[in-house]
């Protein structure tokens, strides 16, 4: 299998064709944010996704084409931030 973020290399026809002609499995992640959060999501994806691939492709009969499902980096789905100050969870030790 092949593990690439080159989203656009399924629109060149000369690499589809190598990529068929290879006989490999083709995996892309995406890549859509700059800098540090978009490599912590790109590799947050790959180690979310990647480790069910090679089950499920070892029951094809054929080369298949899969694209793992990007990782949101916004704030708000990736961190809970509690204050204990307004909602202290249990066994908080209170102020005297």
């Amino acid at each position: 299998m092949v593990l690439t973020n080159d989203g656009r290399q399924m629109q060149r026809p000369r690499e589809v064709a190598a990529v068929a002609a290879s006989g490999l499995h083709r995996i892309e992640y995406p890549h859509k944010h700059p800098g540090l959060v978009g490599m912590g999501a790109a590799i947050a994806t790959v180690a979310a996704g990647l480790p069910s691939a090679p089950a499920m492709l070892e029951e094809s009969s054929g080369p298949r084409l899969i694209a793992l499902r990007g990782v949101d980096p916004t704030v708000a789905s990736r961190l809970r931030v509690i204050d204990p100050a307004l909602d202290s969870p249990k066994f908080w030790p209170t102020s005297p």
